[in-house]
């Protein structure tokens, strides 16, 4: 799987044959019996009084992907901007004057895409914050413990994306789609933060107003997203009848049509020998709204099937492994937050996998080396299949590891 190269294939028949790769034929659910040793955060468990915030303004995701962008969060945040926040300070947590306190409770729930100190004192002096139900016009106002604070947030207003000169590595492309090899790096559209530089801002320049309009002046043609710093195949939408099409074969997430996609990680340890299905729902962590984690109670489905494709080094226990995913339902982080859940956490996630720095340190050269200037989670979209929403032709496309991901594995593949 080395080299950066990505390939693809039409057929009009059955592509079902030979090995059966579907989710009954994996191994049974995984039940939570294993003691996960590096587990990712529940989203009970990592509740904390100073993030004890109740976003009501948070609007559901209608592009919810596996692939999200790691800082679409922040884009989530100017959406969240635009509706009611409230906070209550508790016993313990700072106090003092409005504003400072807002703001210091912001910046925990909104992280960089905060508003500003000066930003909240106009907007008391505008009459767009309550303490305790009533609205107060002096930032100096002194706040103490028990006191609930509500801040109205204005909507953001939308940019338009501009064309830029961004290479792309093109797969694939007709009339009504063009298929991309994304590298690690790229934001897939313009969010807070990211206003240049993005998939999208290349893709106007190379397809120009041949992009469908669904998905908005942000995300034109864009029907499923890829972290930034997952590498891999993604699919966007030149036509709104391609967009309607895809997007419904997304949502079906392969369960009834030709919709496959594939990933390939390099976890830490030793997953279940040949694999195994992971079913644990996913919801916002409340500790970090930026994350995602494993809800005890309600959250959103999200199943994860996969299979262990090789095992590195010797001794009791592999130190790494290789694997192969399979996403049943498609929700952010789905794949790191899981793989973390059960003791696995992907290679280069200091996000999710606790204790990275530590695991690398141990490492022998060269993967030690390679491993602590890696830079991301060590995940690659590989393999994407589905049906053509206009000719009805079934289009399969794989991608081989980039070259950092490859030489990474080969240097976990040389430990003896």
């Amino acid at each position: 799987m080395g080299g950066r190269k990505a390939s693809g294939r039409k057929t009009s028949g059955d592509t079902t044959g030979g090995e059966d790769r579907s989710p009954a034929a994996l191994d049974a659910p995984y039940d939570g019996s294993t003691e996960a040793r590096y587990p990712a955060p529940t989203a009970e468990e990592d509740a904390t009084p100073a993030a004890d915030l109740d976003l009501t303004g948070d609007a559901e995701n209608l592009f919810d992907d596996e692939a999200l962008l790691d800082d679409e969060e922040a884009e989530v945040g100017g959406e969240v901007a635009g509706g009611l926040i409230e906070t209550v300070i508790e016993d313990g947590t700072p106090t003092g004057r409005l504003d400072a306190v807002l703001a210091a409770r912001l910046v925990e729930a909104l992280g960089p895409e905060a508003p500003s100190r000066a930003r909240l004192q106009a907007l008391v002096k505008a009459g767009k914050v309550t303490v305790d139900g009533r609205i107060v016009h002096e930032s100096s106002r002194k706040i103490g413990a028990g006191a609930r604070i509500a801040v109205e947030l204005p909507p953001p207003e939308p940019a338009t994306p501009e064309p830029e000169a961004i290479p792309l590595d093109v797969v694939y492309e007709d009339e009504a789609l063009i298929v991309i090899d994304k590298p690690a790096g790229l934001v897939v559209h313009p969010a807070a933060g990211h206003a240049r530089g993005t998939l999208v801002n290349a893709l106007l320049h190379h397809c120009g107003d041949d992009l469908s309009g669904i998905g908005g002046v942000r995300r034109p043609g864009i029907v499923h997203r890829l972290d930034k710093d997952t590498s891999g195949l993604l699919v966007v939408a030149k036509t709104d009848r391609a967009h309607r099409g895809l997007a419904a074969q997304f949502a079906d997430h392969g369960r009834t049509g030709a919709l496959e996609r594939a990933y390939i990680a390099l976890v830490w340890g030793a997953p279940r020998a040949g694999g195994g299905t992971i079913d644990a729902p996913l919801a916002r962590s409340t500790a970090n709204r930026q994350r995602r984690a494993v809800a005890r109670s309600g959250g959103k489905e999200a199943v994860t099937h996969y299979t262990v494709l090789e095992r590195f080094g010797s001794g009791d226990e592999p130190i790494a492994s290789l694997i192969e995913c399979r996403l049943e339902t498609g929700r952010t982080h789905q794949i790191r937050v899981h793989m973390a859940h059960i003791g696995h956490p992907l290679v280069g996630d200091e996000e999710y996998g606790a204790g990275f720095r530590t695991k690398v340190n141990r490492l022998p050269e060269p993967a030690h080396s390679l491993a602590a200037a890696f830079g991301r989670q060590a995940l690659h979209a590989a393999v994407l299949a589905f049906e053509h929403p206009v000719t009805g032709e079934i289009l399969e496309f794989e991608s081989d590891l980039p070259d950092d991901l490859a030489a990474l594995v080969e240097a976990f593949r040389a430990i003896p």
